[in-house]
């Protein structure tokens, strides 16, 4: 959540929604101030991992590591490859995309309701209180 506010500070762009998942992000923004898309979510990512990586790295300090037999190059990554955009052109549409977002912890079965998964904008939404990241 902190690298994420970082970027869009320094990046230019509004956060409208989000929810973040185990193993993925759904992220509603607006077009960045400055760069593209493409460029702000490659820098996202890349931030993210090597925040990770060096956590791991501190976590694991003095200890040997072998890699897991079997395990892929692509199961080695953090983040997938491709992101996958939508346009949102109208009030209608944004509705039903944050619901979408909201709605996956429940999908999941990680929650019995939204308000439950701490991780996403659904509290601003349903004006329940402070988010982990201010929403615009």
């Amino acid at each position: 959540m902190k690298i994420l506010d970082e970027v869009r500070r320094r990046h230019g762009f509004r956060l409208v929604g989000y929810v973040v998942m185990p193993e993925h992000v759904h992220l509603l923004l607006s077009e960045p101030a400055k760069k593209n898309p493409s460029k702000i979510l490659q820098v996202l990512k890349q931030k993210v991992a090597r925040a990770l990586l060096k956590k791991q790295r501190r976590e694991t300090n003095g200890q040997m590591s072998f890699p897991f037999e079997g395990r892929t190059r692509e199961e080695a990554h953090f983040w997938q490859r491709r992101f996958y955009d939508f346009n949102v052109w109208s009030e209608k549409k944004l509705k039903e995309k944050l619901e979408y977002m909201h709605a996956n912890p429940v999908q999941r079965k990680l929650v019995q309701h939204p308000k439950d998964w701490p991780w996403s904008s659904w509290a601003h939404y349903a004006g329940k209180g402070e988010n982990r990241i201010r929403i615009d």
